[in-house]
């Protein structure tokens, strides 16, 4: 890593102070601790530089010559710690800087040895919420974010992630629905230098293109109807780490073209704001569409796609992995609270008709019929066959359509009840209930929405 590159990973501290030889005296104190430090000598132009940078922590004096440190300090603490200084040994206004969100309060002139304790107590406690809050993100994942198996692809897939892991290098992860795509893309930040800061995973699908502007860049207040306060964008969340963009090939052409600056520029602005401000993220995007028949067609960017796909991982779907569908298997059945009360195993016919069946909708479907299987078995040891579902033969995809009711239908719950048991027969894979029904996939996820059938 170049020596430029270890800069970026120290603690960037940020000083606000009008006195010049008070400014001077704290930067170098700062810089001599091992810090990366910047100064302003006024509340705009500090402003003007936090607008487009990220930093660990500010110290600002409460009296500048363009306003009140104390009256702005809501709005400061919101994006990081705050450490407020004062000529004036007040404890009035100690108490007020707390109320407004100071992480501490010092008085001038600042003692060096002060200087150094109550920042880095400041930037440990600070670094403490992130590992809780990472803590919290990981075991959450705990039980999901491990890829499971021996097999020869995926093995072939680890020694990809590998070489491409240690790089900061664009990844465009592609594959069926159901795969685990979000794991691999999680695997690579895992793998890298990044993998101690934030991995911020989002879902582009869910959002409407004005929210999903939002969401992403964040917005300044006021900048829309209901905009009542700035807001982080979950790019921000991702600074020195990795952006996961998932089903890339969802996003709006607006969108597409500002994702494109950021990757091309490492820049961005917040809805409603005049100001760029410049990231430093890695980004890693997932599609189970085929993204360069799309940019051949005009609905996706084909300069977008060149960078997306500078570096391209294919997962591979289950049916090509079969020799790991019985550690899988295994995997799901001692995840689940149920068989962790009893030792559940497979009959050797039931592992049988999971081997033999096709998975359209890849690990996703399996985990969701082992699943159901472990709840229709009861306090059974054994899971059966007639415990899997649409697994009990050797595939099922020619069978019969036959919705029955008990009353004369509306269209509305025709629509309801032939949707819900496409995306059974499909194993939730989206592309495929769309390819069935004839419509967009972003069409059948508004379906799921409008039904409310999404899990």
């Amino acid at each position: 890593m170049s020596e430029q590159s270890e800069q970026t990973w120290k603690p960037h501290i940020y000083v606000i102070e009008d006195d010049n030889l008070l400014r001077r005296v704290m930067t170098t104190q700062l810089g001599a601790m091992g810090y990366r430090v910047e100064s302003a000598a006024s509340w705009s132009e500090g402003m003007a530089y936090l607008d487009r940078h990220s930093v660990d922590l500010v110290i600002t004096d409460v009296q500048l010559p363009d306003t009140n440190g104390l009256e702005m300090l809501p709005e400061l603490v919101q994006d990081q710690p705050v450490i407020v200084l004062t000529a004036f040994a007040s404890v009035k206004d100690a108490v007020q800087a707390m109320k407004r969100g100071a992480a501490e309060y010092l008085v001038k002139p600042v003692h060096p040895d002060e200087l150094e304790l109550i920042v880095r107590r400041v930037l440990e406690n600070a670094a403490q919420r992130r590992d809780l809050q990472f803590c919290r993100r990981a075991i959450k994942r705990q039980s999901t974010r491990r890829m499971v198996g021996l097999s020869q692809r995926l093995t072939e897939l680890n020694n990809l992630i590998d070489a491409v892991a240690p790089s900061d290098m664009t990844v465009l992860v592609q594959g069926e629905s159901g795969v685990g795509k979000e794991l691999v893309a999680q695997a690579i930040h895992d793998r890298s230098e990044r993998r101690e800061r934030s991995f911020v995973a989002v879902d582009c699908c869910t959002l409407q293109q004005q929210l999903f502007e939002s969401e992403l860049f964040g917005h300044e207040r006021g900048a829309f109807t209901g905009a009542n306060a700035q807001k982080k964008g979950l790019i921000e969340s991702a600074e020195g780490g990795t952006l996961f963009l998932d089903e890339i090939g969802e996003i709006e052409a607006s969108i597409q073209a500002k994702l494109l600056r950021v990757l091309e520029t490492g820049q961005y602005r917040r809805v409603g704001s005049t100001r760029d401000r410049v990231v430093n993220v890695r980004v890693v995007a997932a599609t189970n569409r085929d993204l360069e028949k799309m940019s051949k067609e005009g609905t996706f960017r084909p300069d977008l796609y060149y960078r997306l796909g500078a570096f391209v991982v294919e997962v591979p779907p289950l049916r090509e992995r079969r020799d790991d569908i019985p550690e899988l298997a295994d995997h799901f059945m001692r995840d689940h609270d149920f068989s962790r009360r009893i030792d559940k195993k497979l009959s050797k016919a039931a592992l049988q008709n999971l081997l033999n069946y096709d998975w359209p909708g890849n690990i996703r479907e399996l985990k969701n019929v082992v699943e159901r299987a472990i709840i229709l078995s009861r306090d059974a040891v054994e899971i059966l066959p007639q415990h899997l579902g649409q697994c009990s033969t050797k595939g099922n995809h020619g069978a019969m359509i036959n919705l029955e009711f008990d009353h004369e239908p509306t269209l509305e719950e025709i629509e309801k009840v032939y949707l819900s048991m496409a995306m059974r027969r499909h194993g939730g894979h989206r592309s495929q209930v769309a390819q069935t029904l004839g419509v967009s996939e972003r069409n059948v996820y508004r379906l799921i929405e409008k039904h409310g059938l999404k899990d």
